[in-house]
């Protein structure tokens, strides 16, 4: 469960930096250019998007990192990610994934309270 844990958990935050970048982007253009009406207007929550496309994906990678060692350091750094992504962004056809892969990569290592290893946490 620490292996798929790690893998999805790495996933997530490669799809996250990709979401982020185009979120960040998307703010920041509609900022500098201004809004056109109808077409591409800002969103409500800036300061929200911009914090979730930066913070977001730093955790998934690191919380998918810390899976093997620390299982359930790196489960509670994920699933705060995946709750920091769909705070910041939604539930969407572009979030789906990111989302959902942090999450239950974030289940799978907070259960894997038996491990192969000697480093149990519970």
């Amino acid at each position: 469960m620490r292996n798929a844990a790690l893998v999805l958990g790495i996933i997530a935050g490669v799809f996250g930096m990709i979401v982020g970048f185009f979120g960040y982007g998307y703010t920041s253009a509609i900022e500098h250019f201004g809004e056109i009406e109808g077409i591409a207007e800002q969103v409500a929550n800036v300061d929200a998007v911009r914090l979730a496309s930066v913070i977001s994906p730093m955790l998934a990678l690191a919380g998918g990192g810390m899976a093997r060692a620390r299982a359930l350091w790196g489960g509670i750094l994920l699933l705060l990610s995946a709750g920091g992504m769909y705070y910041g962004y939604g539930f969407n056809v572009f979030t789906m994934f990111p989302i959902c892969f942090a999450g239950v990569a974030g289940l799978l290592a907070v259960a894997a309270g038996k491990p192969d290893e000697e480093k149990a946490h519970f």
